[in-house]
């Protein structure tokens, strides 16, 4: 199984749409674990975004990753069990991509493996400006804020959220969350966040960690 996962990862890093959505579904049909099918397809989409970065590929390729992962994510949550022992029932966290940034694969799977784990997650979608943000904050009074950007064109736009909701006098009882494909710590200290997360089950673990503490 091994072969394929690095196949599938390949085939979506290639544009090969209908080959990838048909080999993500056999693997899913096979018992192959729905979780670790979608760290694949964070993979690839980190290999799309080099490639973006270097003028490889441009706007419409990231739409067609984007449209891959729809898909396969569609097939993919519903084998995802709920987590019986999950956090404090319908604790709000808000997510979206920051603004700059169109990409909203990253997010939208973190926004599901968060909701099944018992979290109310409130999607601000992709673009979003800083002044949208410190909006939702004050109207659902969430402890949690995740920022989604793909590029590293986002880090200054995450960097200029996190500031602004300071400004606001929001920060000092919020958790804020960074994530993304080329994020790091590095990345987490330039922008003034709490944390960062690696993949969608970090995020989850560091939502748990705050929400309960």
């Amino acid at each position: 199984m091994e072969e394929k996962s690095k196949q599938l990862v390949q085939l979506i890093a290639d544009m090969q749409e209908e080959d990838a959505v048909q080999l993500a579904r056999q693997m899913l049909d096979s018992g192959y674990d729905a979780v670790t099918l979608l760290g694949h397809c964070r993979e690839a989409m980190e290999l799309v975004g080099k490639r973006y970065e270097e003028g490889e590929y441009f706007l419409p390729e990231l739409m067609l990753a984007g449209e891959m992962l729809t898909a396969i994510g569609d097939m993919a949550k519903p084998l995802i069990k709920q987590d019986p022992s999950k956090a404090k029932e319908g604790a709000k966290v808000i997510i979206g991509t920051v603004h700059g940034d169109l990409h909203d694969i990253g997010k939208n799977i973190v926004t599901f493996m968060l909701e099944i784990n018992g979290f109310q997650v409130i999607d601000l979608g992709i673009d979003v400006p800083a002044a949208v943000f410190v909006d939702s904050i004050k109207t659902h009074q969430a402890k949690v804020v995740g920022l989604s950007g793909f590029l590293t064109l986002a880090f200054d736009s995450m960097k200029n959220t996190v500031e602004t909701i300071k400004a606001a006098g929001l920060r000092d009882n919020l958790k804020i969350m960074i994530g993304g494909g080329q994020v790091d710590d590095a990345v987490r200290t330039y922008t003034g966040a709490d944390a960062f997360g690696l993949n969608a089950m970090e995020a989850v673990s560091l939502c748990k960690k705050w929400i309960a503490a």
